[in-house]
C-alpha cells in the first residue's frame, strides 16, 4: 500500500522530497541544521500509516474523480473543481492524518495550509486540469506530521545536527 500511496502522489506531481522541504520549512526555526535525508525519513514514517494510505487514497481518488467528471454529483464535482473555500472537508481528511501526531500537527497544519509553501503553493494555484483540492491539504498534512516526528521525541544530533 505504502509503494502505491507513493506512485499516486508522484502521479500527480508530488515527490517525498516536496513533503520534506514543507516540514523542513516548519522546522527550521528549531532545528536549523535539518537534513534533507533525516527529515524524508520521517515523511516516509507518517505516508507508511495505514491511516495516512487510506486518506491518501480517498483523497487524490476523488480529486481524480472530480477532474474526469464521473463523480455521482453535479454539484460535489463543481465543489472540487473550484476548490470551494467553505467545502471544509478537504480540510477534516487532513486533520486525520494530523490527529495521529497531536496537536503540534494540527497546529502545523493550520499554518502551513494558511502560507502555502513550495509544492503546496503549486497545487492550490488552480491552474490547468488537475483538480487538487483534496491533495494540497493532504501533502499539507503529511509535511506537518512529519514536522511533528520531528519536534516530539527528536533529540539534537537525530536530525544531521553537528
Amino acid at each position: 500500500m505504502y509503494d502505491v500511496c507513493v506512485q499516486l502522489l508522484q502521479d500527480r506531481g508530488v515527490k517525498l522530497e516536496d513533503i520534506a522541504e514543507c516540514a523542513i520549512m516548519l522546522q527550521k526555526d528549531y532545528f536549523p541544521d535539518l537534513r534533507m535525508e533525516n527529515v524524508l525519513q520521517d515523511v516516509k514514517q507518517v505516508v507508511a500509516k495505514r491511516e495516512v494510505q487510506h486518506a491518501i487514497i480517498t483523497g487524490i481518488n476523488l480529486d481524480i474523480m472530480a477532474e474526469q467528471g464521473k463523480l455521482p454529483s453535479k454539484e460535489l464535482e463543481d465543489i472540487l473543481m473550484d476548490d470551494y473555500s467553505l467545502y471544509g472537508v478537504d480540510e477534516v481528511l487532513a486533520y486525520g492524518i494530523c490527529n495521529i501526531y497531536g496537536s503540534i500537527a494540527l497546529t502545523n497544519y493550520g499554518y502551513i495550509d494558511r502560507v502555502k509553501p513550495g509544492i503546496i503553493a503549486f497545487l492550490n494555484n488552480h491552474e490547468g486540469p488537475q483538480c487538487n483540492t483534496f491533495l494540497d491539504d493532504i501533502v499539507g498534512a503529511i509535511a506537518a506530521s512529519a514536522a511533528s516526528r520531528i519536534a516530539h521525541g527528536k533529540e539534537k544530533g537525530d536530525n544531521g545536527e553537528k
